[in-house]
């Protein structure tokens, strides 16, 4: 054999080696996978040592990380992050408070305290905000305040004296 074939096989079986010593794509996308399971939402596709991240995430810091979870895999020639960032969320406005009119709540209150037997309560009520007037019991006064308030006014004014 002459040195000229000698190197050429030589030359062959070391490029023969190095192709065998690099993970195949099969290799590098199940090593992606397990680096990606902790983060839902995002897969990946592998084609020639090139990685293509796809999918859904809540914000940045997931897509980003994503993209970190894989740095250390061996064979990885290059990442493109095609992650989508969600729209996030309108945030609900909370519902307006409701103050009922004034003559409603007086006419609900005074049937209230009535059927609830209060005699000697007053109430006035004026741009929402409800006064109560009279006595009452200290066990009364306590349900007499509730009452005034569970009927959504703007504010109730406590003016009643303990018997």
């Amino acid at each position: 054999m002459n040195r000229k074939s000698l190197l050429a096989a030589l030359a062959l079986l070391m490029g023969l080696f190095l192709f065998a010593c690099k993970p195949s794509d099969s290799k590098i996308q199940q090593a992606v996978n397990e680096k990606l399971s902790a983060i839902p939402g995002i897969t990946a596709e592998v084609h020639n040592g090139n990685v293509t991240l796809s999918g859904e995430v809540s914000d940045d810091a997931a897509r980003t990380a994503a993209e970190d979870a894989i740095k250390g895999v061996k064979g990885i020639k290059n990442v493109e992050n095609k992650v989508m960032v969600k729209a996030p969320e309108p945030v609900a406005q909370p519902a307006p408070v409701t103050i009922n009119p004034d003559g409603l709540l007086k006419k609900s209150l005074d049937s209230a305290y009535a059927a609830a037997g209060f005699a000697g309560i007053s109430v006035t009520v004026d741009s929402g905000v409800v006064t109560l007037d009279g006595t009452a019991t200290k066990a009364d006064l306590r349900k007499i305040v509730q009452t005034a308030q569970e009927s959504k006014p703007k504010k109730v004014v406590n003016n009643i004296k303990v018997k």
